[in-house]
């Protein structure tokens, strides 16, 4: 038997899993029994200490009252700047630029409304036509609450095949008339990861603000955003951070900005020593803290401060070594299990480019999610034509992705699929 036909093999597959320093951290999260959890991308797994640090914070509530805001477990007064501090190191930056606060789209609001002044000719707001619609929809809004039309202030760079963005097309489009920059960190779609540090560099060479959405990013591979220069940034907390849905987001501010006056301003944003001096002077935080609107969602904070202890265990760098790794492995099992089935990898192959999860293209490929799922195979759907596949490295196994391939085999040469329409659920 040759070396390369045993890597196609399951004990192939078991032997990696020997060979995994993070595979311990598998036995830290709830894996239901005859399932094959590929999902982590959309919403993660609940952690034992997720679940921990959630209870504390129900008995915080249930012993102390009013007095959890000082006392108990994890007091809430200091919950939103703990959390940023335990989440600073996952983007590279200084624990007084991250603060745990809103959701996705309302950070973008805040920050937009934050770093967005137009002036002279510099009045629009570059974007790309492959980012998720919430964020186009927040950049729409803020573009008609300052008096212009989202068709011609709104920039989207084009994709010239569907899946990527060129850097480079998006450096040309870096004109003169550009107040801002909000790009995605890694595209939702194809997994593709844009060259932060140099559409940074490129924007601050003109003059340019930028800042960028890491919801697909974060927890997944390692940033560096202080060092890079980044002006503001802002996540979810529940893909792969694994915080539970609706989990609170997070943003960044680099620390040149502090003192800038938050856009949306509100209580919890204001210096803790004034907080509760009820003032009708907003004295904001010199952190990124100012840019908090309104007080905590404790009991949605409260499961990050599990999950965040196993990141702090495991290490950025070991989480992506392992995804770039097991992430190639599906791809080149697919490669040579189903080489004639109509698939498409549509993820750049490169691993500087590519992110924490498989875009697998087919024409099929609603169907062939509801098939997986009934096979006991957790995929995700992004219309019109990806099953989006996320081997989460401290809870996937080699041998899960290794009998993926093998249902995913079974299906399309049994044709499986068929008994279901080609239309997603409600949810996808």
């Amino acid at each position: 038997m040759t070396t390369e036909f045993l890597r196609y093999t399951l004990d192939y597959a078991k032997q990696l899993d020997k060979e995994d320093i993070l595979r311990d951290f598998r036995n830290e999260f709830y894996l239901q029994p005859n399932t094959i959890y590929m999902d982590g991308n959309s919403l993660g797994l609940l952690s034992k200490r997720a679940e921990k640090t959630l209870l504390e914070s129900l008995e915080d509530w249930k012993i102390h009252g009013i007095d959890g805001w000082m006392q108990g477990n994890h007091p809430w007064f200091f919950m939103a700047e703990t959390l940023g501090e335990k989440l600073a190191p996952l983007v590279g930056a200084a624990p007084e630029e991250v603060v745990v606060t809103g959701s996705t789209t309302v950070n973008l609001h805040q920050l937009v409304s934050t770093f967005y002044q137009p002036k002279g000719k510099r009045t629009k707001i570059l974007a790309d036509e492959l980012t998720f619609p919430s964020d186009i929809y927040a950049l729409q809004s803020q573009l008609r609450n300052h008096g212009f039309d989202p068709e011609d202030h709104l920039i989207r760079v084009k994709s010239r095949d569907g899946r990527c963005i060129e850097e480079d097309d998006i450096i040309a489009a870096m004109t003169d008339d550009i107040a801002l920059i909000v790009l995605p960190t890694v595209l939702y779609r194809s997994g593709q990861i844009l060259d932060m540090k140099r559409l940074t560099r490129e924007a601050h060479q003109r003059g340019i603000l930028i800042g960028f959405d890491g919801c697909h990013s974060v927890g997944a591979i390692p940033h560096a955003f202080s060092e890079w220069g980044v002006d503001f940034a802002y996540w979810c907390n529940y893909k792969h951070l694994n915080g539970g849905p609706g989990s609170v987001g997070g943003l960044y501010v680099n620390c040149k900005h502090f003192g800038t006056m938050p856009g949306l301003a509100g209580w919890f944003g204001s210096t803790k020593e004034k907080q509760f001096d009820m003032e009708h002077t907003f004295t904001p935080a010199q952190s990124a803290g100012a840019y908090q609107i309104g007080t905590p969602h404790v009991l949605s904070c409260a499961p990050l401060l599990g999950s965040l202890e196993i990141f702090a265990e495991a290490g950025i760098e070991n989480i992506r070594e392992k995804s770039l790794k097991i992430n190639q492995y599906l791809m080149d099992l697919i490669e040579h299990e189903l080489p004639d089935m109509g698939f498409v990898i549509g993820n750049p192959r490169e691993d500087i480019r590519r992110g924490g999860h498989i875009s697998l293209e087919h024409e099929e490929a609603a169907r062939i999610c509801k098939s997986l799922k009934e096979h006991g195979i957790i995929p995700d759907f992004r219309a019109p034509n990806i099953i989006r596949l996320a081997p989460v490295a401290l809870y996937s196994s080699y041998a899960e992705v290794w009998q993926v391939v093998q249902v995913l085999t079974t299906i399309m040469t049994e044709k499986h699929y068929k008994k279901y329409p080609n239309t997603r659920e409600v949810v996808a």
